[in-house]
C-alpha cells in the first residue's frame, strides 16, 4: 500500500472493484436475515446538493453496518422523475422534458457513484418511463375498481404561478409547496383519491409504528388526520316567504313554508356549551346562502361576496387571519333552548371543512370569542371552574368585561343550561347527545380534517389517468391491456393552466374501450406523489413485465427496515405511502399495514449567509466579497464587504442565490468522497441542523490520513494472531488496555447504529485512533 493516503486513488479503486464485482447486487432467500435501508429517492434537477450527501451517507453507513452484521441488505436507488422543473424548462428554454430529465440522470448517476454509495443499482426505477407508469395507471384502475378513486366538481387549491392544482398537504400554510407562491381557490372537476376511507386506520395504525418513527412527525400526522369526537346537532331555519334552505337529512333544497322546517347541520366537540350559542356562522358558500343570495340585502350581498373573495386567498388551519361577517338576517332555532339565533356569515368556517356551519359559543371557544368581541354580540357564560363554587342561574348575556375570565374552554360545571345545570361537562355531552338523538335533531359523530387526495394536474410531465370519455358510454376506465397509455414525446407547453394534452389530438383522440366509438382521453395528468407512493415495492422485483411487482418476492423484503428522508414530507409523500399501502393490502398484494418500520428524518444542511437589507431586500454577498472576524469559538464578530460595506450575517438553508451553495462535487474534487461523507455524519447528530463549516472537512480529511498512517505502520502485524495466540489476560499492562478499548469501542459503535446515530461512532473510532497511535 502507497505510504500517504491519496483518496481519489483510493476511491476510484475500490469504486471499480465493486462495479465490475457486482459488490451490491443482492437476491432474495438464503440463511441471511434481511435487511431494506432505503433513503427517500431524489427528484433529477440535475445536480446532487449537501443535503442529499447528507440523507445518501447516513443510508449507505447503516447499509455497510447491516452488511458486515451479516444482514441480505437491500439498498436500492431511484429517480423521481416526472415533475413541474421538467415542463418549466421546456417552457423557458425550449428543450424537451424528456431529453432535460434523462440527461439529469445522467449527470446524477456520475456523482452517486463518485460519493462511492453502495446501492444495488440494476434495481434503478424512472417514475417517467412507461414501464414504471404503467402500473401507476393500474393502481388507479384498481382504485377505481375499489371506490377510492372519483371524479367531481371541487373548489381546489390553485397556483397561479405554477398553473397547477395542488392538494391541500402541498398548500399548507397558504402557499405552494414548490414555488412558495400564494395559492388561491378555483372551481374545477378534478380526479380524486378517497384517502378518507383509510382514516380511521392511518390514526390507529400510529400505534405499530410508533416505536420507530420520530414523535413530532407522528404528532404532525395526527393534527393533520385532525380526528374529532362529538356530535351532530341541526337548527332549524326560520322560515320567511319563498326563501330556500338546504336541509342535511333529506340532502337537499326545500321550499320552506306550512309545517316543514329548513334544517342547518353543525358539528360540534362541546355540546355541553349549546345554551351558549350566540349565533350560527355558515361558510360563504353553504347551498343555505347560495340559495338565498337574491332575498339578501345589498349590504348582505356584497359583503358576502368580499368573504367568499377572501375564503380564496391563502389561509392555513393555523394562521391567525383578520375575521370578516355580517348577519344575514336569517333566524335559526336552538334546538334546546328554542332561543332564536342570528344566522352569520363569516370568512373562518369554510365548506371544506366539517359542515360548513358552526354554532359560535363565544364564552367556551377562543375564535368565537375573538369574533364576538369584534362585533359585539352577546357572550354567555354556560361553563365554570369546578373550583369556583358558585352556581350562577342568571338568563343574563354579559360581555367579557363582566367575565374577565371568558373564554373558559376546559371542562366544568355547567350553569345556565336548564336541568343540565350542576352536570359536569362529561356527563352533559353524554346525556346531551343521547338527548339529540332520542328527538331526532342530532346525533353522536367522529368527524375528521383529512380530506380526499386530488390527484389532477394540469401538466403534461406527468402519469396519463386511463380514463376515457365517450357520448355513448360516459365515463369509462381503460381496459387493462390497453396500459401503459403512454405520453407523446412533446406538446405545447404555454403556461397557461389548460392541460397541454388537450392540445394533442393524436394522443386524446380515440376510441371507447367499451363500445368502441369515437371518444377522449383525460388529459390531465397524475400528482407526481403517486409515484413515490410505492415506488419502493417495486424495488424488489424492478424488472416484473405482468404486475406492479411479485407479492411474494415483495414479501421478503417488505416492509422497509429503515426508510431516511426529510420531515418536509410528514403530511404529503408519507401520508400517502401509508394509505397507498393499506389499499395494496386489501388488494392482497401485501399482508401488512405499515410501509416504512423505522423512519429518521435528517436534518438541514445550512451555511452562512451574508446580506445587506438596507433597501428593504436582502442582497446577498459571497463568501470571496466578505471580510470576516470571529471570536475563540469560532462565531461571527463582524462582517464587512470587501468595499467596506458592513453586513449582516445568518444560517440559512444552502442556496446558490445566497452564496452559501457548496458544490458535492468539487468537495469531492477536493477531499475526496470519504472526507465529504465523514463530516456531513460527524459534524451534528443526524437529526438536528447541520452547519456547513470547511473546516471540518478538512478536519475529516485528517483524521483518514491518521487512520492511513496508522494502518500502514501496523500493516506488517496485521496477519498476526493476537499477542501470538497468548490469551486475552496476557500481554503487557498496555496491550491489555488496547484490547479493552478497542471492544469498548465495537460496542459503542454497534449501539450508535443500532439507535441510528452516525456522529457518536466516528467519534468513537477517533477516540480509538489516538489510542492506538499513543
Amino acid at each position: 500500500m502507497d505510504e500517504k493516503y491519496f483518496a481519489k486513488k483510493i476511491e476510484q479503486k475500490w469504486q471499480r472493484r465493486w462495479a465490475e464485482s457486482g459488490a451490491f447486487e443482492v437476491e432474495m432467500g438464503g440463511e441471511k436475515p434481511k435487511f431494506y435501508q432505503l433513503e427517500m429517492l431524489p427528484y433529477p434537477s440535475g445536480n446532487l446538493h449537501m443535503g442529499h450527501v447528507r440523507n445518501y451517507s447516513a443510508g449507505d453507513a447503516l447499509a455497510w453496518y447491516k452488511r458486515l452484521r451479516g444482514f441480505n441488505v437491500l439498498h436500492p436507488i431511484g429517480w423521481d422523475s416526472f415533475g413541474q422543473p421538467a415542463e418549466d424548462a421546456a417552457v423557458k428554454r425550449g428543450v424537451n422534458p424528456r431529453q432535460w430529465t434523462e440527461d439529469n440522470i445522467v449527470s446524477m448517476q456520475g456523482q452517486l457513484k463518485r460519493l462511492g454509495l453502495s446501492y444495488d443499482w440494476r434495481r434503478q426505477m424512472f417514475a417517467h418511463r412507461p414501464e414504471y407508469y404503467k402500473w401507476d395507471q393500474w393502481f388507479f384502475l384498481k382504485m377505481y375498481e375499489m371506490g377510492l378513486a372519483y371524479k367531481k366538481v371541487t373548489r381546489v387549491n390553485w397556483c397561479p404561478h405554477d398553473q397547477a392544482v395542488l392538494s391541500n398537504e402541498q398548500a399548507s400554510g397558504g402557499l405552494c409547496w414548490r414555488c412558495g407562491n400564494p395559492v388561491t381557490k378555483k372551481e374545477l372537476e378534478q380526479w380524486f383519491f378517497r384517502t378518507t376511507a383509510y382514516t380511521g386506520q392511518l390514526l390507529d395504525d400510529m400505534t405499530l409504528i410508533e416505536s420507530g418513527w420520530p414523535a413530532h412527525v407522528l404528532k404532525r400526522q395526527t393534527d393533520w388526520i385532525g380526528r374529532s369526537e362529538g356530535a351532530y346537532v341541526d337548527f332549524e331555519i326560520e322560515a320567511h316567504g319563498d326563501q330556500l334552505f338546504y336541509c342535511p337529512i333529506i340532502d337537499g333544497l326545500t321550499s320552506m313554508g306550512g309545517k316543514d322546517k329548513g334544517r342547518v347541520r353543525v358539528f360540534t366537540t362541546r355540546i355541553d356549551t349549546i345554551y351558549g350559542a350566540n349565533a350560527i356562522v355558515l361558510a360563504a358558500e353553504h347551498p343555505v346562502i347560495q340559495a338565498n343570495i337574491d332575498n339578501f340585502s345589498p349590504e348582505v350581498a356584497e359583503k358576502i361576496a368580499f368573504i367568499r373573495a377572501e375564503n380564496a386567498k391563502p389561509t392555513d388551519h393555523e394562521e391567525e387571519i383578520e375575521k370578516h361577517g355580517i348577519d344575514t338576517g336569517l333566524k335559526a332555532i336552538n334546538p334546546f333552548s328554542n332561543e332564536l339565533l342570528p344566522v352569520w356569515v363569516a370568512n373562518y368556517v369554510l365548506m371544506e371543512y366539517g359542515t360548513g356551519a358552526v354554532m359560535a359559543v363565544p364564552g367556551h371557544d377562543e375564535r368565537d370569542f375573538e369574533f364576538a368581541e369584534k362585533f359585539g354580540l352577546p357572550i354567555p357564560q354556560v361553563i365554570e371552574s369546578r373550583e369556583s363554587g358558585e352556581s350562577r342561574e342568571s338568563s343574563d348575556w354579559r360581555d367579557s368585561q363582566d367575565s374577565p375570565d371568558l373564554p373558559f374552554i376546559d371542562y366544568g360545571v355547567l350553569v345556565n343550561s336548564a336541568h343540565w345545570s350542576g352536570k359536569t361537562s362529561e356527563d352533559a355531552k353524554k346525556e346531551m347527545t343521547a338527548f339529540a338523538e332520542t328527538h331526532g335533531f342530532g346525533e353522536a359523530a367522529t368527524t375528521y380534517r383529512l380530506r380526499d387526495w386530488g390527484i389532477s394536474r394540469q401538466r403534461f410531465w406527468g402519469s396519463p389517468i386511463p380514463i376515457v370519455y365517450c357520448d355513448k358510454c360516459g365515463t369509462v376506465a381503460e381496459k387493462y391491456e390497453n396500459l401503459p397509455v403512454e405520453l407523446p414525446e412533446t406538446a405545447p407547453f404555454t403556461g397557461t393552466g389548460e392541460s397541454p394534452l388537450a392540445k394533442v389530438p393524436e394522443f386524446y383522440e380515440t376510441n371507447c374501450p367499451k363500445c368502441d366509438g369515437p371518444a377522449r382521453r383525460e388529459t390531465d395528468t397524475m400528482d407526481t406523489f403517486v409515484d413515490s407512493s410505492w415506488y419502493y415495492y417495486r424495488y424488489t422485483d424492478p424488472g416484473n413485465s405482468e404486475m406492479p411487482f411479485d407479492p411474494g418476492v415483495a414479501a421478503f423484503w417488505t416492509p422497509v427496515d429503515q426508510y431516511i428522508g426529510g420531515d418536509d414530507h410528514a403530511v404529503m409523500h408519507l401520508i400517502y405511502a401509508r394509505f397507498w399501502t393499506k389499499a395494496m393490502r386489501d388488494l392482497e398484494l401485501v399482508s401488512f399495514d405499515e410501509p416504512f418500520t423505522r423512519l429518521l428524518t435528517q436534518g438541514m444542511v445550512v451555511g452562512e449567509t451574508f446580506f445587506d437589507d438596507e433597501s428593504g431586500k436582502r442582497l446577498y454577498f459571497p463568501p470571496d466579497q466578505v471580510k470576516v472576524e470571529r471570536d475563540a469559538k469560532g462565531r461571527i464578530t463582524s462582517a464587512v464587504s470587501t468595499d467596506g460595506k458592513p453586513l449582516k450575517h445568518a444560517i440559512e438553508r444552502m442556496s446558490k442565490s445566497k452564496g452559501n451553495g457548496v458544490d458535492p462535487d468539487e468537495m469531492v474534487e477536493i477531499y475526496g468522497a470519504d472526507a465529504a461523507r465523514l463530516f456531513v455524519l460527524f459534524a451534528a447528530p443526524i437529526e438536528n441542523e447541520l452547519v456547513w463549516n470547511e473546516a471540518g472537512i478538512e478536519g475529516a480529511v485528517r483524521f483518514l490520513q491518521r487512520v492511513w498512517r496508522l494502518v500502514y505502520k501496523w500493516n506488517g502485524a496485521l496477519g498476526v494472531p493476537p499477542l501470538g495466540g497468548q490469551p486475552a489476560e496476557a500481554g503487557t499492562q498496555s496491550a491489555r488496555s488496547l484490547r479493552r478499548k478497542t471492544h469498548q469501542t465495537i460496542k459503542r459503535v454497534s449501539d450508535s447504529f443500532e439507535t441510528v446515530q452516525f456522529n457518536t461512532p466516528v467519534a468513537a473510532l477517533m477516540e480509538l485512533a489516538n489510542a492506538i497511535g499513543d
